[in-house]
């Protein structure tokens, strides 16, 4: 790494134990994940916890989802990820109780030194608060928080954090309104 933390020129972040995981990863995916029927979520659930994902035991998963790496995958109680989301969670993705992606959200865990002249991939986490809902076919890019219980409408595009308990919408993706509910609203998680 170099002194800014960005990968030296020609050198890859991923370890060969990553690279040889996610190789590993992509036949158990085509041959024990996509096609199991929706309602097998505790199957999903163990076949991605042998590859190191973090899931709480109601987190749900759905068939057609595409995980770039399971060990960089942390759910929360009731947790979900759709059909047709795609989560390149190379600097990691964590998904709070009760929050949703919907489908065809892309949730883009990495980006590129664009400064550089090779263009090194630089991982940054997402994270996705409790109760949080990220809308159909949104993108959300790396290093973005979305706050606890903030819902962010269908097409938007995330860049940059969203404050907790707000609706937001458009690309990039603002504030529109505060949600109107707060935790106090809700049981205990």
């Amino acid at each position: 790494m170099s002194d800014n933390g960005t990968p030296k020129q020609g050198i890859s972040p991923h370890t060969m134990g990553n690279k040889i995981a996610r190789v590993l990863w992509a036949f158990a995916y085509v041959l024990l994940f996509r096609w199991t029927p929706r309602p097998c979520h505790l199957w999903r659930n163990m076949l991605l916890r042998v590859f190191g994902a973090k899931l709480h035991p109601t987190a749900r998963i759905y068939p057609k989802a595409v995980i770039w790496c399971p060990s960089r995958l942390t759910m929360g109680a009731h947790a979900c990820i759709a059909n047709d989301v795609d989560v390149y969670n190379v600097g990691g993705v964590t998904i709070g109780a009760h929050a949703v992606v919907s489908q065809y959200t892309y949730l883009c865990g990495a980006t590129h030194d664009h400064e550089h002249v090779d263009f090194p991939l630089v991982p940054k986490p997402i994270v996705i608060g409790d109760r949080a809902w990220v809308a159909a076919d949104c993108f959300v890019a790396a290093g973005v928080d979305i706050g606890d219980g903030t819902v962010v409408g269908a097409r938007s595009d995330v860049f940059k954090d969203l404050p907790s308990w707000s609706i937001c919408v458009g690309s990039p993706a603002r504030m529109l309104k505060p949600r109107g509910l707060g935790p106090s609203d809700f049981d205990p998680i």
